[in-house]
Formats: structure tokens, C-alpha cells, sequence
């Protein structure tokens, strides 16, 4: 290995941490412009009507973040008391900094399950009896791919069994589809297949996909009507957002279905660790590592540490437990490097 290579920094923390490529950049730049809060940005329009057909729903809306477009969701969904049924792993309890209670004033109730998913058995046990007391069951989440279940993903037919109980239970179902596309590509089911067991659902282009900015939530044209009014009241309305919209396009365009690299980069990596007795790795479905350090081993933040040193970075979640993301960035021989890094640190 050259010194050359070994000075270059493998960043698997996310895949959110990807650059637009040169042809995304030149696409951004040559995109027609309008203002969208006018509704006239033609590029913007044109994602919004793609989206909307992707996911079989009647529109969709561009917003700046994932964060929001679940927010967004979520505040369109329910009024002040409601409550959320979700699993303790989701998005939008751990990583959107108590949204769900400070922008809709809803609480949220868990349905617990292995690798971040739950079954319809556990969405009835969760429901509120309908009495003053109590908040109202209002809305039920699904994340696909689970990110802090490893990257699992929902079977259509696990979603189909959830969403079926929600109704009857007068649930609404909301699809957060933050990694969506690499749901798609690792199960071989459509994006309209998915969301049609759902009320509403979000992608977003920033991840995998690898534009700089940007989510969109789909749904019906009155919950959009709806949605876009709640994004003007969080900030999130832009003015030449086409720009932004440009590069999700592109994105849509040439970087699905490459999202089956990262997969197996991802496999690889899990492989290549699992071959250390002191590293115990989580089983790999999509473009996410989950593994925990053995105490021998020393710690996740120390290790962490050790790989910056190295040229490598990966986050510590915990005193024993790491995560590395793959993505558009990471090479075949990245992989190795990272691999045989992490496992000469941990002999």
C-alpha cells in the first residue's frame, strides 16, 4: 500500500458525508429556475410530480432535510395530544432532537422488536383505549431501511400486515423513507408497492442518493396542501430551490441502482470483521455496519479514536459499539484498507 493511499481518508461515518459529482454539479447549474414558494420553479415541480408518481401517491412536496419532511408529516397527520406509535430505534424519536413533542405536541409509544421492526400484534397492543385520559392513537411509523436496526429492511409483506391492522384501528401509516431506495434495491419491491400501505412517505436524496440537500414527503393533494402550509411554518419553504432540486434528479437518475455497491462494500466490511473473535457484527442487510468491540478489544471511542490516526472514520454509539456507512465514496480497495486497519488495531 502507498504512503499516497494511506494518506487519503476513508469516511465511513455517513452516507451522508458524499460531494456531488462533477456531472450532478454541472446538472445543478443548468437547471431552469422559478420561485417555488410560488409554486413556478420548474425543476422543483417536475421532482415533486416524479416523486409523486414513484410513489403511486397524488403529490409530493421538496423540503430541505428528512427531519423535516417526517415533521412535516407528522404535524399534517395529528393535532396537539395525539400520540405516535413507533419503535424505540426510530428517527424520529432518537435523531429529530424531540420534534414530535415540540413542533405537534404529541407523546410517542413504543412497539419494541428485533432489528427496529414490530408486528401488528404489537401496533393493537399499543393502542389507546378511547378515553379521556389518555392521548389519542393517532398515527403509526414505519422506517425503511431502520438505520439503528442495522439497516434492516421491511418486507413488503411485513408492512402489508402492520398497515392493514392500523386501519382498522384508525391508525394513519407513514412511511420514513429516509434510505427508501436502498430498501428497493436489496428487496427487489417498488417504491409504489411500499408506499401504497401508507398515508404518506418521504425519500431522501441526501444519503445514498448523494445530492447535497434535500428530502421530499408524497401523499394525498389535501395532505400536501396541508403539508405545505406546516413547511412554511417551519422554515422550510425556499425560493430557487431547483438548484437543490436538480441534484435529487440526477441522483434519481444515475445513482439507484449503484446504491447494490454499497451493499456489498457494506457485506464485505461485515465479513471482514466478523473474522476477528473479539469484533461481533450485526448481520448486514444494505450499506450499514453495525459491530461491538469485545472489553479486551478497549473501547468504541477509543478505537474510533485510532482509525482518525489512520485515516479512517467511523462513529462510536456507545462505550462497545461502532457503525460504518457505505456509499458512493467508498471503493472496493477502501474496504480492505478499513478492514485490515481496524483489524490490526484489534489483534
Amino acid at each position: 500500500m502507498s504512503n499516497q493511499t494511506e494518506s487519503v481518508m476513508i469516511d465511513l461515518r455517513s452516507d451522508t458525508v458524499t460531494q456531488p459529482t462533477p456531472a450532478m454539479k454541472e446538472a445543478m447549474m443548468r437547471a431552469p429556475l422559478g420561485d417555488d414558494i410560488f409554486s413556478d420553479d420548474p425543476t422543483v415541480n417536475a421532482l415533486q410530480d416524479r416523486v409523486a408518481d414513484m410513489f403511486g401517491m397524488e403529490a409530493a412536496l421538496f423540503v430541505p432535510s428528512g427531519t423535516m419532511a417526517n415533521q412535516v408529516a407528522i404535524r399534517s397527520h395529528t393535532e396537539p395530544g395525539d400520540e405516535i406509535i413507533c419503535h424505540p430505534l426510530s428517527h424520529i424519536y432518537l435523531y429529530e432532537a424531540g420534534a414530535p413533542a415540540a413542533l405537534s405536541g404529541c407523546s410517542v409509544r413504543f412497539v419494541d422488536g428485533a432489528r427496529g421492526m414490530f408486528t401488528s400484534d404489537d401496533v393493537r397492543a399499543a393502542l389507546r383505549p378511547v378515553d379521556q385520559h389518555f392521548p389519542v392513537s393517532r398515527l403509526c411509523v414505519i422506517e425503511n431501511t431502520q438505520n439503528r436496526g442495522g439497516g434492516s429492511v421491511w418486507s413488503e409483506s411485513q408492512i402489508a400486515d402492520v398497515s392493514q391492522t392500523a386501519r382498522e384501528l384508525g391508525l394513519k401509516m407513514h412511511l420514513d423513507g429516509a434510505r427508501i431506495m436502498n430498501a428497493c434495491v436489496a428487496s427487489g419491491t417498488s417504491p409504489k408497492d411500499y408506499a401504497k400501505h401508507f398515508d404518506s412517505a418521504t425519500i431522501c436524496f441526501s444519503k445514498g442518493l448523494g445530492a447535497p440537500v434535500g428530502s421530499a414527503v408524497a401523499g394525498s393533494k389535501a395532505f400536501i396542501t396541508r403539508a405545505r402550509r406546516i413547511r412554511k411554518m417551519f422554515g422550510g419553504a425556499m425560493r430557487q430551490s431547483g438548484i437543490l432540486a436538480a441534484a435529487a434528479n440526477y441522483a434519481l437518475d444515475h445513482h439507484v441502482e449503484r446504491l447494490k455497491e454499497d451493499h456489498e462494500n457494506a457485506a464485505t466490511l461485515a465479513k471482514l470483521l466478523s473474522e476477528n473473535p473479539r469484533i461481533k457484527v450485526d448481520p448486514c442487510e444494505t450499506n450499514i455496519v453495525y459491530f461491538d468491540l469485545d472489553k479486551s478489544a478497549g473501547t468504541a471511542p477509543e478505537l474510533e479514536a485510532k482509525l482518525l490516526q489512520n485515516n479512517v472514520r467511523m462513529l462510536a454509539l456507545g462505550p462497545a459499539r461502532l457503525r460504518a456507512v457505505t456509499h458512493l465514496h467508498v471503493t472496493n480497495a477502501d474496504i480492505d484498507r478499513a478492514a485490515t486497519i481496524i483489524l490490526n488495531l484489534i489483534r
